[in-house]
C-alpha cells in the first residue's frame, strides 16, 4: 500500500502488525511500554526517560519524570484514538508538524523494537514492514473508524460492552469518562462530533449491533 502524502492538520489511520503475524505484546509490561512510548516519543525533542506509575494505582497515567515543569512539549502529532491488540495496533493521528507522522512512527517503531528485542533476547525486525497509513477524508470513515478501532478487542472478548470498557490497552475508557491513559490522547475532536462521553458510549453500543454493515463501509481502511 502506497502511503498518502502527510499534511498538517489532516487525519490518518495508522496501523501495523508483527512480522509473520507474531505477537508484539507478550505481557502487561509490553503494553504499558508501548503506551508510554506513544506519549514520550510524541515530541520534537528526544525522549528523556521512562517511567510507569506503580501497578496499585488505578489510573496508569503516563507522565515523564525528572522533567522541568516549565518544559513545553512540541507535539509531532495529535493521537486521537489508539487500540493495541496482541499482534497489531491501530492509531488515528492528526499531523501537527511537517513530517510529524513519519518522524513519530520512526521513533515509536525503533524505540519499541529495541525494548522488545532486548527484553526477549531476539534480533531483527519486529513489525511487518513499514507502517500502513490511510488518509481519513470520507465522512463515513470519520464517523465509523473510531468505533471500528475501539471495538477491535471484541474479536477476543465477544460482544460484551462491559469487557470492552475494562480493556486497558485502548483509548476507549478515556472516551467514556473512565480515566485510563488520558494524557496520551486528544479526544475533543471526536467527543465534540459525537456529542460527549455518554453519547459516545451509546453510539458504540449501537455500532456493535450494526457492525456487520458498518464493516462494509470502512473495509478499505482496516487490516482485514
Amino acid at each position: 500500500m502506497l502511503k498518502p502524502p502527510f499534511v498538517e492538520d489532516e487525519i490518518y489511520h495508522i496501523y501495523n502488525r508483527g512480522v509473520e503475524k507474531r505477537n508484539i505484546f507478550l505481557d502487561d509490561k509490553d503494553y504499558l511500554r508501548f503506551i508510554h512510548d506513544l506519549f514520550e516519543f510524541n515530541d520534537e525533542e528526544p525522549a528523556l526517560n521512562i517511567y510507569y506509575r506503580l501497578p496499585q494505582i488505578k489510573s496508569y497515567e503516563v507522565e515523564p519524570r525528572k522533567i522541568e515543569k516549565t518544559r513545553i512539549r512540541k507535539l509531532l502529532v495529535e493521537i486521537l484514538v489508539f487500540t493495541l491488540m496482541p499482534n497489531h495496533f491501530h492509531l488515528i493521528l492528526k499531523q501537527k508538524k511537517e513530517g510529524g507522522i513519519v518522524r513519530f512512527m520512526q521513533k515509536l517503531g525503533t524505540g519499541y523494537t529495541m525494548y522488545f528485542n532486548q527484553k526477549y533476547e531476539r534480533v531483527g525486525s519486529l513489525f511487518q514492514g513499514k507502517f500502513k497509513a490511510v488518509h481519513i477524508e470520507k465522512e463515513s470513515h470519520f464517523t465509523h473508524l473510531p468505533f471500528y478501532i475501539h471495538t477491535n478487542p471484541l474479536k477476543n472478548l465477544g460482544n460484551s460492552i462491559s469487557k470492552l470498557e475494562e480493556y486497558r490497552w485502548s483509548s476507549f475508557p478515556d472516551y467514556i469518562g473512565k480515566k485510563n491513559f488520558p494524557s496520551v490522547t486528544s479526544r475533543e475532536l471526536f467527543l465534540d462530533f459525537f456529542g460527549g462521553e455518554e453519547k459516545y458510549l451509546e453510539q458504540t453500543k449501537q455500532w456493535i449491533k450494526e457492525r456487520k454493515n458498518n464493516f462494509e463501509k470502512i473495509k478499505e481502511i482496516t487490516l482485514e
